[in-house]
């Protein structure tokens, strides 16, 4: 039996932190108290003295790129950045090579992950103009749900026919998630922006091509569409001051029919950012103004938005340092985003109870997870230790991406996670992998 004690840690679940031991046994929590002694010799003892205890995170939106676009990143190196990151469940999108809009290729990625995560794992299926048939098929136990493209951030995956749409809304009791951007809007701002740049736009005009107005247009449409047809929608990487008014802290969560998500990027960066950073930044939607990243955090923190999440995007470095109009839209992110928003924390933006509220306990909640993202005995050990008085530097030799490079580079970080847990086994340690990937396919309550 693997049995681990981790001993003296700040445990930080549902809104409170309280000091105390956690057992695991093989892949469970098995007893939370405020001490406990090892019951036998074979017990592995960690002293968490002074780190926070925390769930892995839920990222419940990521771009791993594989199959078809593995020199960007694949499930192995990007589930070990994942759980480097704290990271220990994540939720992938169909924008892959081919796209992830059949059951057969849908259990492809199921079947690749089954062998090559570090992290456990899940992807939605893609809806496109014509596949309803197949989005219809989809298993809500096995699968997080039904993810459609209403601008064309990734090739073919648009969804612009209305009646195709509104089938798929009222057909599914799946989850829904969008990502919401006009794209009559977008290619207009772009023709303009083409007349007076010609090919040579700079990056600080991205936020005014993929506008606020674009984002509010599409967001707003998607919304008025589920309140029709009683769909369950869930609203990816909101990036607007505008779009904060379209959601509600009225209800509890859990009867929430439209929930929300914001991004890592968006609750750090701002367009004043494309100075420095230039292509690095480019995601979509866009990076926007201060005042929308303010509007964004005060959203988060009066629950109008429900998820942190980091729409981790990787792409190579000589991808990212081609023109404007030529370099990709994303970024790697998965390894920084626990640290990132434990570094709000300690300039006091953010309790890290609240973190946990987001990154943890409420993806779980909102996709209906199974025995994941809270500390509770009986769950699956998910677990990271976060040290918080443990600087270090994110530089390219720590850099687990396979892309190599990150937003952070440079950045002094606070706080460093230094062990986490993914099913009851140690699978990172002070900047080491584990060899063995123990992710396991994630199943959900529905």
């Amino acid at each position: 039996m693997n049995t681990v004690l981790i001993k003296n840690a700040k445990i930080v679940n549902e809104g409170k932190v309280f000091e105390g031991d956690v057992l695991i046994e093989n892949e469970f929590i098995v007893e939370i108290a405020e001490s406990i002694s090892a019951k036998s010799a074979s017990c592995k003892i960690i002293d968490a003295e002074g780190s926070y205890l925390i769930p892995g995170a839920i990222d419940d939106q990521v771009h791993f790129r594989e199959p078809g676009l593995t020199h960007k990143g694949d499930i192995a190196s990007e589930s070990r950045a994942a759980v480097a990151g704290g990271i220990t469940s994540f939720i992938e999108q169909p924008n892959t090579v081919p796209n992830a809009v059949t059951q057969e290729l849908l259990e492809d990625k199921y079947q690749i992950a089954a062998k090559t995560s570090y992290a456990n794992y899940s992807f939605m299926m893609g809806g496109t103009n014509d596949n309803l048939e197949e989005v219809l098929k989809t298993n809500p136990k096995n699968v997080a749900g039904i993810k459609l493209f209403l601008g064309s951030s990734t090739g073919n995956m648009l969804v612009d026919n209305e009646e195709t749409l509104e089938k798929i809304f009222s057909s599914t009791k799946m989850l829904i998630a969008v990502h919401c951007e006009d794209e009559a809007t977008i290619k207009a701002n772009l023709e303009r922006y083409k007349l007076q740049f010609g090919e040579d736009i700079p990056v600080e005009c991205h936020h005014l091509i993929r506008s606020e107005e674009a984002c509010y247009l599409s967001s707003s449409k998607a919304i008025a569409l589920a309140k029709k047809t009683g769909a369950r929608l869930h609203v990816f990487h909101l990036s607007t001051a505008k779009e904060m008014d379209l959601f509600t802290n009225k209800i509890p969560l859990e009867e929430k029919q439209i929930t929300a998500e914001v991004c890592i990027h968006h609750l750090w960066f701002s367009d004043a950012d494309y100075k420095t950073k230039g292509n690095l930044i480019k995601w979509n939607p866009a990076v926007k103004t201060a005042e929308d990243r303010d509007a964004l955090w005060k959203a988060l923190l009066d629950d109008r938005i429900d998820v942190i999440a980091t729409d981790h995007a990787p792409h190579t470095l000589e991808e990212k340092k081609q023109s404007y109009l030529k370099a990709p839209s994303g970024g790697p992110l998965v390894q920084h985003a626990v640290v990132a928003m434990f570094e709000a924390a300690h300039q006091g933006k953010i309790s890290i109870e609240k973190i946990v509220e987001k990154m943890c306990h409420n993806p779980a909640k909102i996709f209906k997870i199974e025995k994941r993202g809270f500390i509770k005995e009986g769950y699956y050990a998910d677990l990271v230790l976060v040290n918080t008085g443990l600087p270090w530097n994110v530089k390219k030799e720590n850099i687990l991406a396979k892309c190599g490079w990150s937003p952070f580079e440079g950045y002094n970080f606070k706080s460093r996670i230094t062990h986490t847990f993914v099913n009851g086994e140690l699978v990172y340690k002070n900047f080491k992998v584990s060899e063995k990937p123990v992710g396991k396919r994630l199943l959900f309550d529905r």
